[in-house]
């Protein structure tokens, strides 16, 4: 069995240089095969493990989230454990508001042997921000609804059974007495 592996990021606890090195696993060679197969895991292992598609995966790696990973003669990409925890912090940044974008720049700055320290303070107080903006949003669109439940319940009071109230249509009757809380904010 051969080992290709193609590096193009600092590897941990292994000392390679960057070019692409093939490992003869045969019976003469001196590569101990038990360290790349018993820590290597399989894109589909490490898929499972993290609950992300082996796409996911494959786009991780080509954005620099997850570091280029190591391949069989057959072309599997064989990853290290390390990229369980990896993987599973770019998805709680993903939830927090990063960007695919961002985690790939701060991973690489790290992976560079960079600290991206103040870059993701920075970018988690600008997302605070954004979000205390959105909650106020919402906080409004919230008083103009309920306000709008009221009228409509007391319109449909005043409204002959079997007629149409025409409610819907009320958000559009007099629009200089109602907020535009409803409109979409387009993100940056």
């Amino acid at each position: 069995m051969r080992f290709l592996f193609a590096f193009s990021a600092p590897m941990s606890a292994m000392d390679v240089s960057s070019t692409d090195r093939v490992l003869d696993t045969g019976t003469d060679s001196r590569v101990h095969t038990s360290v790349v197969s018993a820590t290597a895991l399989r894109s589909g292992q490490l898929a499972c493990l993290t609950g992300v598609s082996a796409d996911t995966l494959r786009y991780y790696e080509k954005l620099g989230i997850l570091p280029t990973s190591l391949r069989t003669n057959g072309g599997y990409r064989m990853f290290l454990p390390s990229a369980v925890e990896r993987v599973q912090l770019a998805q709680q940044a993903l939830k927090l508001g990063f960007s695919l974008n961002e985690l790939s720049e701060v991973f690489r700055t790290h992976d560079n042997g960079g600290v991206p320290c103040q870059r993701v303070l920075n970018l988690t107080e600008e997302k605070l921000h954004s979000l205390g903006q959105q909650i106020e949003e919402l906080r409004r669109t919230q008083a103009y609804m309920q306000k709008l439940v009221r009228e409509w319940r007391r319109k449909l009071e005043h409204t002959p059974p079997g007629s149409k109230a025409m409610l819907l249509h009320s958000l559009v009757d007099t629009p200089r007495n109602k907020p535009n809380n409803l409109k979409r904010k387009s993100r940056p």
